[in-house]
């Protein structure tokens, strides 16, 4: 074969490739050989069939097929002789021209092709030891215990209807309706046909849950609230709204007492047994959330210390898959991109941009796991297919026959184990020291960096 570069820009590369026709013969006739013991030909016995007569018959089809094979063997050849590994699949352009083709395939002449592709950049990994890291620490708040458990006491005890005579007290769990207007113009996200509250749990912007109480069933009334000034919808942060609320209906905690009866029918001991296993799923919760502060400072890290330009392909792909999520979210949810304060080409410039750091971070993981050879075993694998499978209560069988009739999905699952196997490598190279911090301050950390991307649907 003969190869000559005719393009080296940045990562893009093109060769133009000749495979003599000598050699295609060859390939031909091995792979007629084979035929010749198989071949079912009138008026022949099997394996009897002279070669003259096969090739007539079978030539051009046998030879399509050995042609693309020794594509496929010269391209991987040719990358292999420079040292190089292609981002994505060569993409192979043959000459148009069919007569061309036509003497390629009687074997006449040479078969002439260019090889299009981009190279993975290589990555110097940085030194990872230079890397600070600030471990997010929680002190649990005996207080925010005490709100759990009264939580976890109110959503187990049950409600009941409070009938049509209901005045809405603190700790009813209400239905209600609402129109949100601001300078009496109604905004997006700011209405609800059936919304469902509990009184005093602070889901709903301070100010609004108070100025219910003591409206009765079937009354509507004006809440007039201001927007927190670190609101997460940016273009409502400190405006003024009034909500025109009507409620539908009011249930109250049905009676009970937290005591060790209570505690019981939760299958827990007693009461200081339902206040261990609140506080111990809340530490979890918050080492979690800790985990993944830390994980978003290593990616940050990787991101800053490496800098080099990504396959242009992969970087499309990536956006693309992207972007396909936020044109879903945009249409099936009736949200326009100025109703989020930006504009398509804004929001398009800047998931362009995660998708190519993505992509950048997916190469440097990949190098990193590379070198220190870290690996996703199958137990591992088998794990992560499991925990995905759990996700989906009542469902269980449809997910795993998905992930069993889909390879590619099932190899899918390995790359979260696999970075996650990579960043711990990384934050036991690092420098750690632990930042404490309130409740709060964490999970506002955390949302900070759920904003990014919509999330995909899985099936």
């Amino acid at each position: 074969m003969q190869v000559t570069e005719t393009l080296n820009e940045g990562l893009k590369r093109k060769l133009a490739v000749v495979i003599p026709a000598a050699d295609l013969n060859e390939r031909l006739d091995a792979r007629l050989v084979e035929l010749k013991d198989k071949a079912n030909i009138k008026g022949f016995r099997p394996g009897k069939v002279p070669m003259t007569h096969l090739k007539k018959v079978y030539g051009r089809s046998a030879m399509s097929e050995v042609m693309s094979d020794a594509i496929n063997a010269t391209v991987g050849k040719a990358l292999d002789e420079r040292s190089e590994r292609a981002a994505t699949q060569p993409q192979i352009d043959l000459p148009e021209d069919q007569q061309t083709i036509n003497k390629v395939l009687d074997g006449e002449s040479d078969l002439a092709f260019d090889v299009t592709y981009e190279i993975l950049p290589p990555v110097a990994v940085m030194d990872l030891s230079t890397i600070k890291l600030e471990k997010p620490v929680v002190e649990l708040d005996e207080a925010e215990v005490d709100k759990e458990v009264q939580r976890v006491f109110a959503q187990q005890r049950g409600f009941e209807d409070k009938g049509d005579g209901a005045i809405v007290e603190q700790g009813d769990r209400l239905g209600l309706s609402f129109v949100g207007r601001i300078d009496g113009k109604e905004f997006a996200g700011g209405s609800a046909d059936h919304a469902h509250l509990t009184v005093g749990s602070g889901e709903f912007i301070p100010g609004f849950e108070e100025q219910l109480v003591g409206m009765k069933k079937g009354e509507t009334k004006t809440v007039s609230v201001t927007f927190p000034a670190d609101y997460a919808q940016a273009d409502l942060q400190g405006k003024k709204a009034d909500f025109e609320v009507t409620i539908l209906h009011a249930d109250g905690p049905k009676a009970g007492e937290l005591n060790d009866e209570f505690a019981k029918t939760l299958g827990l001991e007693n009461v200081a047994g339902l206040r261990d296993a609140v506080k111990e799923q809340m530490t979890a919760a918050l080492a979690s959330m800790s985990r993944q502060a830390v994980k978003r400072q290593i990616l940050d890290a990787l991101d800053d210390g490496h800098k080099f330009d990504v396959p242009a392909n992969l970087v499309d792909a990536e956006f693309d898959t992207i972007w396909q999520r936020v044109k879903h979210e945009v249409e099936h949810h009736g949200k326009s991109f100025e109703d989020e304060g930006t504009t398509e080409e804004a929001a398009s410039a800047q998931y362009r941009g995660i998708a190519e750091r993505r992509v950048r971070l997916g190469l440097v993981v990949a190098e990193i796991g590379n070198i220190n050879k870290i690996e996703v075993t199958e137990e591992e694998h088998q794990q992560a297919l499991i925990a995905e499978v759990r996700r989906f209560p009542g469902q269980e069988q449809q997910v795993y026959d998905y992930y069993r009739k889909n390879p590619q999905a099932l190899a899918g699952l390995r790359a979260p184990v696999f970075e996650n196997k990579v960043v711990d490598y990384v934050a036991g190279l690092a420098t750690t020291t632990d930042k404490t911090m309130s409740r709060a301050e964490l999970a506002k950390i955390i949302a900070a960096d759920e904003d990014e991307v919509p999330e995909e649907h899985h099936h």
